[in-house]
């Protein structure tokens, strides 16, 4: 059934993943492989989103998605940010670059991202960090965009499913990355995929789609047998040739194993999983972390240029807690091979249980 609302090949995923990793590439590549590929465009601006859908329509003509971050709630301490200004630039001195003793002006360019979105004709589009709101749904329902939004809780998929999206995504605590929670306590909603997906399904009207932990066809199996009817990868599709993750980001993960990745909001002020490293432990020391999205601004100067220096010390390197079952390939090889995974894993249980 999601295949055929999609009009994808393939109850495949790829996640819309900010920050660069979705290039043109990528997204192109999984959709004309029959996978729905994602533009992760939550930090862009909505010119940059306009030339790169532009660029995509023209190395596709199968369904892509984009993905944007909906607005948050929060407060802005003068006091707060200055003083996380002073605790970080002692890395803007270890990387050589002026240091910061001022509060910085941070916009909200939800409206202009949708609008540009919206104009270009894109019919699928995600949101994460909080729940769009009904009339947003209808606004995007009249213009034939089909509405996929992310829960991390029951509640917060029964709040989707209230509102009218056409589609959950359950995030599983394993996935890498930013996580979806916007109801629940960060810290009290983290449950695993295998819990929170068959409750997730048996509460819900609408289709679910698992992410968290799955890599391959053996998980895409694992997901269809809690009743879900799509698998979304993120972690999995960082090392792929198209990708545009840094090469340090991706050599983490190929050289990574199951106990490299810890949930923080040291980067960004908001929970997210990825790789342990000299700042993220450095921040989680201090007692006062800015709120996202001011403590993404914050620290934005130090990741761009530590990732030009190569220092995987001071930048962030989202992954999930399965990345060493990544390999280095092409995004259609790996959609391929996870096909070709799960029909071998289904047979085999077939096999074993007759």
């Amino acid at each position: 059934m999601i295949c055929k609302r999609l009009n994808i090949k393939y109850p495949i995923i790829q996640a819309g993943m900010a920050g660069g990793p979705t290039t043109k590439e990528l997204v192109a590549t999984v959709s004309n492989a029959g996978a729905l590929g994602t533009l992760g465009a939550g930090y862009m601006s909505p010119e940059d989103i306009r030339n790169v859908l532009s660029q995509i329509m023209k190395l596709t003509k199968e369904p892509f998605a984009v993905n944007l971050f909906l607005p948050q709630v929060y407060e802005k301490n003068e006091e707060q940010i200055l003083g996380m200004q002073k605790y970080l630039n002692k890395f803007r001195i270890q990387l050589g670059i002026p240091e910061v003793s001022s509060v910085p002006d941070i916009q909200d360019l939800f409206e202009r991202q949708l609008a540009v979105v919206i104009e270009a004709g894109v019919k699928i589009v995600s949101f994460t960090f909080n729940k769009p709101s009904a009339s947003l749904i209808e606004k995007l329902h009249d213009s034939g965009i089909t509405v996929i939004a992310t829960a991390t809780t029951v509640k917060e998929a029964k709040e989707l499913d209230s509102l009218g999206v056409d589609m959950i995504v359950a995030q599983g605590s394993e996935a890498g990355g930013h996580r979806g929670t916007f109801l629940d306590a960060e810290d009290e909603a983290l449950i695993g995929t295998m819990a929170l997906v068959p409750q997730i399904v048996d509460a819900v009207q609408c289709p679910v789609i698992v992410a968290g932990g799955i890599m391959d066809g053996r998980g895409m199996a694992a997901a269809f047998s809690l009743g879900a009817s799509a698998v979304q990868l993120g972690t999995a599709f960082l090392t792929v040739q198209e990708s545009g993750a840094s090469g340090i980001h991706q050599s983490a993960i190929l050289s990574s194993k199951d106990t490299d990745t810890k949930i923080t909001q040291a980067f960004s002020g908001k929970s997210a999983r990825g790789f342990k490293n000299e700042m993220m432990l450095s921040l989680e020391s201090a007692t006062d972390l800015p709120p996202y999205p001011i403590q993404h601004v914050l620290t934005s100067d130090i990741r761009k240029e530590a990732a030009r220096q190569g220092n995987k010390e001071l930048i962030s390197m989202w992954a999930g807690q399965a990345s060493a079952l990544s390999k280095k390939q092409s995004a259609k090889q790996l959609i391929e091979r996870i096909i070709q995974e799960y029909k071998t894993t289904i047979s085999k249980i077939s096999t074993e249980w007759n």
